[in-house]
């Protein structure tokens, strides 16, 4: 889709469960793009209170914009309206608070793989 307008109704699309073999536990997404030529990716991601990403790296730099409630990372909780960064081979680990589900914009620069700790 990386030569083509896109106009997504998020609100409209169905939250897609994501069981993590490695977490023990589901996330949700909604797949918004993904540039065939980059593998470039934007989804919506929600993390439920208390669900922490555990250490991990990827092979790729991603981004989250935080849209409701607070991001849990190792380097610090983040607010809506917060933007981080992080780029590709560190290691990290994210999530939701205890007190409440936390829903990203996450984008990555080239196709996303998790590789745990």
């Amino acid at each position: 889709m990386s030569s083509e307008f896109a106009a997504i109704d998020a609100g409209a699309l169905p939250w897609e469960e994501r069981y993590s073999e490695a977490l023990g536990k589901t996330l949700y997404r909604k797949n918004l793009i993904t540039d065939e030529d980059t593998g470039m990716e934007v989804r919506l991601v929600r993390y439920p209170a208390g669900v922490i990403n555990k250490l991990h790296t990827h092979p790729c730099a991603h981004g989250m914009y935080v849209l409701e409630g607070n991001l849990v990372t190792h380097r610090g909780t983040y607010g809506p309206g917060h933007f981080v960064w992080f780029p590709e081979g560190e290691v990290m680990e994210h999530g939701a608070t205890a007190d409440g589900d936390v829903t990203v914009v996450f984008i990555t620069n080239k196709p996303f793989q998790i590789h745990y700790r």
